[in-house]
């Protein structure tokens, strides 16, 4: 049994624009090396679509704040540096790695460990698997005052993060890995 601390891991959360395909508004990445989570990197990205009131009313992101943000292509290199890692992490990660493969163009996305899932599949029986009330459970946002916030990249991402190690606690990769028989059908659709 290989000890589940032996990867490097990112942690990713992106905020989108309200629009389907969802475009990114904003993205942050959290490094998760030797079981420890690490400093976040976080980017605001001029979408190529104005910010649906929608999408503004979860995440509080306006079109006059990203005005003068880059485009993506601007960063593309920051993020791509900050995505190097054995196994890529997020809540309901198909919507994240969607958006990156979709921003991202020949990017080979490593292993993806999706904290919704993992969460369904070790603590079964519980009513809801939203990653706030996941997070107020385990009393995941401690320390997070100020600036960060639920439904922005960098609180979200930093929660994921200690979600994943909480759930990852003493367990084996293999563990971790496991996917039940028949598949899964959580993968509910969302925007951000």
């Amino acid at each position: 049994m290989t000890d589940w601390r032996s990867l490097s891991y990112v942690v990713v959360d992106v905020e989108g624009n309200g629009h389907q395909p969802p475009d990114l508004v904003e993205l942050a990445a959290v490094p998760i090396v030797a079981g420890i989570v690490g400093e976040p990197k976080s980017w605001l990205v001029k979408p190529d679509q104005p910010i649906s009131h929608f999408a503004r009313r979860i995440h509080g992101i306006t079109n006059e704040q990203v005005a003068d943000a880059p485009v993506f292509g601007d960063i593309e290199a920051d993020v791509l540096k900050a995505l190097d890692a054995s196994a890529l992490i997020a809540h309901n990660a198909h919507v994240d790695v969607g958006v990156l493969q979709r921003k991202l163009g020949d990017w080979e996305c490593p292993e993806v460990f999706d904290t919704l899932k993992l969460a369904r599949r070790l603590l079964p029986g519980r009513s809801t698997y939203k990653l706030g009330s996941l997070v107020e459970e385990f009393d995941l946002a401690r320390g997070l005052d100020g600036e960060d916030q639920p439904h922005r990249a960098t609180y979200d991402a930093i929660v994921t993060a200690r979600l994943f190690v909480h759930l990852a606690g003493r367990r084996a990769i293999e563990e971790l890995r496991h996917q039940p028989p028949g598949g899964s059908t959580d993968d509910t659709p969302a925007l951000f």
